[in-house]
């Protein structure tokens, strides 16, 4: 009973994983800029600003669970810098994913520019799978090419190419702002951009140009005639452009196609190991997706040094190691092994994620982060309270769900028997959904179970039951009978210490306090 329930769940994983997809996860209208191998060297590679490229499969979980925080991210960062995906599950992808090292979906790379055109740093992205994480660590990376100017050296700044057109942002803060980052890229080459903080030290710079309000933009055409312009507009990356346009057109970006000049054809033998051992590892994670009823996270256990694209490529003697996909977790299929395992009088901590009977996307999703989250427990050698499967053919899942008032679909809940408490996953929107159950949701709930963190609720006493309740179908003889005399053995060897301790007391007296001992070995126990 338990394998059938094994292979239901993988069955409904690998039929959802079966259904077609035909545009990648990211469409034409998407903030997300597609790339591949003949447009990554115009689109990123020979572009001034910094990029985050995910390499993705349609397929996989993991990537279907990006795909929203990384097109929030897309969004929030436009302009600023550049969010591109690449699907490597097409084939014409696969040797250009094969020379990034590229191992497990997704892999997240952030690339900026180096000091050689066309010769971008690239660096793997090992920060929070969030909007707000993606979007912190790409502005980190962003070049700072505004100059900081103070009083003394005003005049420095000014002379310096006294025929380049330059522009100044007067403002009351010291740290130079992700936009003004992205206008300098703009304009790189063409306009020097600085910023003067309003401080009393900076007075003879406002003076000069009878700055009074902050912020002010104020652009120098350049040439010793030209006067200063101050611009009266929003702070908004379009209209500063076409403001500092008068003076300097953009940087095209992308760059302009260069001119094909035929060239000896490249040994093909590189592009096809490439990806031959992309494929390798692509075919590995999508059968353990499938196996898991998810999809497994993997990670590249070599830590790379950031290299220079576009041949950021691992070097052979240090391959790279898969690790093990994550077993699936125990099903609890009759009461009898619930009780026992996580309801009894006796038993501690367990997670319960309750499936119903023909497991969905959401199910199957929240099963096997709980594999994933359990396997990494086990591979730090780390001790964590045991995870359960209680599918809907079980009778206890009914008597749970119903006692608890939980979500009718799926649900996952943390319960402790001896202690009597139980507490259910946060619900966001009032149901389970797919921001409840993802890995980063499920660890931060186990993690407050692990601290006792969270309010509980009261388990209802007919959850748990007295052992005697819940017998298994063929009890062996005598079984009841030697655990009672195991008992009595134990109270016996106490009163003989009563008797060697103090003076002999009448025989009535001890059958008496009889009781009251047996009470207290259950409570010990």
């Amino acid at each position: 009973m338990v394998h059938s329930t094994c292979l239901a769940v993988a069955g409904a994983a690998l039929l959802l994983g079966a259904l077609p997809v035909h545009a990648g996860l990211y469409p034409k209208s998407s903030a997300v800029l597609q790339i591949n191998g003949k447009n990554y060297d115009r689109e990123i590679a020979q572009s001034n600003y910094t990029s985050i490229v995910e390499f993705y499969a349609p397929w996989c979980g993991h990537c279907k669970n990006l795909q929203p925080a990384y097109e929030k991210a897309a969004q929030s960062l436009a302009g600023l810098a550049k969010v591109a995906a690449v699907d490597c599950d097409e084939e014409a992808n696969k040797p250009f994913c094969g020379k990034f090292g590229v191992q497990g979906f997704p892999t997240l790379k952030i690339i900026k520019p180096g000091k050689t055109p066309g010769k971008p740093i690239v660096e793997d992205y090992n920060g929070p799978r969030t909007a707000k994480g993606i979007v912190e660590s790409v502005i980190d990376k962003i070049p700072n090419l505004v100059k900081k100017v103070e009083d003394k050296n005003l005049e420095a700044f000014l002379a310096e190419s006294n025929e380049t057109a330059k522009a100044i942002l007067f403002t009351d803060k010291g740290k130079t702002s992700a936009l003004m980052k992205a206008i300098a890229i703009e304009f790189k080459g063409s306009i020097n951009v600085a910023q003067i903080r309003n401080t009393d030290k900076e007075k003879a710079s406002l003076a000069l140009f009878g700055i009074d309000k902050f912020p002010t933009l104020l652009l120098l055409p350049g040439g010793k005639e030209a006067e200063g312009i101050v611009y009266d507009g929003e702070l908004k990356k379009d209209a500063m452009v076409k403001f500092l346009s008068q003076a300097a057109a953009p940087n095209p970006d992308p760059a302009p196609p260069k001119v094909k000049i035929s060239k000896p054809k490249k040994d093909s033998k590189k592009a096809s190991k490439d990806k031959e051992a992309f494929e390798k590892s692509s075919s590995s994670q999508a059968s353990s997706e499938g196996k898991t009823a998810a999809a497994s996270a993997t990670e590249e256990v070599l830590e790379e040094e950031a290299t220079e694209s576009p041949k950021p490529i691992v070097e052979a003697e240090k391959p790279i190691v898969l690790p093990d996909p994550a077993p699936p977790i125990q099903i609890l299929s009759t009461e009898a092994e619930l009780h026992a395992e996580c309801l009894g009088p006796r038993t501690g901590t367990c997670i319960l994620a309750l499936v119903p009977e023909t497991p969905d996307e959401l199910s199957t999703a929240a099963v096997g982060h709980l594999s994933d989250i359990s396997h990494k427990y086990v591979q730090h050698k780390r001790t964590i309270f045991p995870f359960f499967v209680v599918p809907a053919s079980n009778p206890g899942y009914a008597k749970i769900r119903e006692s608890l008032n939980l979500d009718p679909a799926f649900d996952v809940i943390a319960v402790n028997g001896r202690r009597g408490w139980w507490r259910r996953i946060q619900h966001w929107e009032g149901k389970i959904t797919k921001i409840d159950v993802t890995e980063e949701a499920i660890e931060n709930f186990i993690d407050a179970i692990r601290l006792g963190e969270g309010a509980k609720g009261k388990l209802p006493e007919s959850l748990t039951p007295e052992e005697a309740v819940i017998e298994d179908p063929n009890p062996a003889e005598g079984t009841k009978t030697e655990t009672k005399e195991a008992v009595t053995e134990t109270i016996s060897i106490e009163e003989v210490k009563t008797e060697e301790t103090k003076s002999a007391e009448p025989e009535a007296k001890t059958k008496s306090e009889e009781p009251k001992a047996k009470e207290s070995v259950k409570d010990e126990l």
